[in-house]
């Protein structure tokens, strides 16, 4: 078992990163859940796979426990479903001392955030993520966020949860697509600020993955935690958390979210960026190869699909990392080594 904490000016939190954690899953909430109501937010496919176990081991909290089972995919990330869970919590009677469950990966997380952010001006939620990429990245940190149909994430908080519990054992019921989803935000904390962790990865063999995955998760959280407490609002280094992500993001939404999924977005950004950066002069030569190299081998995309100018142009402008007219690209010295690079917007074509 790995245990980190988040120490913030205005709030605390601990992660814990144990295998199996889940059939523990009551005992640990029951340390924040004492009688007050609770609400577990989830998508079907969980709730095919875990819902039953979950219910009985909640039936152990002395509290009333009710489910909001919305469906799976990035469509539920909106304004629309944001509205039913308020008039779903409203039906429940939930009060500013009851507790939000987030048990799902990045979308319930975010949705589940940003629910319990705006709910009678904020109502306390745990996260127990289920997908990789949420173990190792968007369930930590704060961020909560819906999408609008111009883009990801537009409107949202900052709102922490009261603690994180993982389980990187559930990572063995993931689709192997959703796994390599995942992949692509370890390999990108390895690019921007860990070459032990880059070259790790390089060297396992792809059949042993599961069981490096606890020391995978803690390594990555670990990595955004220090981020995170050094700026815990986005306006500095935080936004290297982002590598690959203005590309990752235009694409995904082109492909209105169906085509690719966000670690593959993020992949291909990557992979592009850097190529780019190196024939630039801004990035070590060799480091494009070494990113496609290990994205191949954990089943990822690098090619960039074709977009037609304007539209990636378009598409890449409400990018949450502009500044004005300026907008922050994250690039890589070389491995390990990621850095922000601020350059004016109407030079972004310059980076397709």
């Amino acid at each position: 078992m790995y245990t980190l904490n988040i120490n913030l000016p205005d709030k605390s939190y601990p992660i814990i990163i144990e295998k199996d954690l889940f059939n523990s899953i009551d005992t640990f909430l029951s340390q924040y859940i004492k009688g007050n109501k609770v609400v577990v937010l989830t998508d079907e496919n969980l709730s095919n796979i875990y819902g039953k176990k979950l219910q009985n081991k909640l039936n152990n909290l002395n509290s009333e426990v009710y489910y909001i089972v919305l469906k799976a995919g990035e469509e539920t990330k909106s304004l629309s479903v944001l509205e039913k869970v308020y008039s779903e919590l409203l039906s429940f009677g939930i009060t500013k001392s009851d507790y939000l469950i987030a048990f799902g990966g990045g979308v319930i997380g975010d949705l589940t955030g940003f629910a319990a952010a705006t709910y009678l001006r904020g109502i306390p939620f745990i996260q127990v993520p289920t997908s990789l990429l949420a173990q190792v990245d968007s369930s930590i940190g704060g961020k909560t966020a819906v999408n609008l149909p111009q883009g990801k994430n537009l409107i949202g908080s900052f709102y922490h949860p009261e603690a994180v519990f993982i389980d990187p054992q559930m990572l063995s019921t993931l689709h192997p697509r959703y796994l390599a989803d995942g992949m692509a935000e370890v390999i990108k904390y390895g690019c921007i600020k860990d070459t032990e962790l880059f070259e790790i990865l390089e060297n396992i063999d792809i059949t042993d993955l599961m069981q490096h995955m606890e020391k995978i998760v803690y390594k990555c959280c670990n990595i955004k935690k220090s981020i995170v407490e050094e700026d815990e609002k986005d306006d500095g280094s935080r936004m290297l958390l982002n590598f690959g992500h203005t590309f990752g993001h235009a694409i995904e939404k082109i492909f209105c979210y169906e085509k690719y999924t966000h670690g593959e977005g993020v992949a291909i950004g990557m992979h592009h960026i850097t190529k780019k950066s190196e024939e630039m002069g801004l990035t070590e030569i060799n480091t494009s190869e070494r990113i496609k190299g290990l994205l191949g081998k954990y089943n990822l995309p690098v090619s960039f699909p074709h977009i037609d100018e304007k539209s990636l142009l378009d598409a890449v402008a409400p990018d949450k990392k502009s500044r004005g007219r300026m907008l922050n690209l994250i690039l890589l010295k070389k491995i390990g080594s990621g850095f922000i690079h601020t350059i004016d917007k109407n030079d972004t074509i310059n980076y397709i």
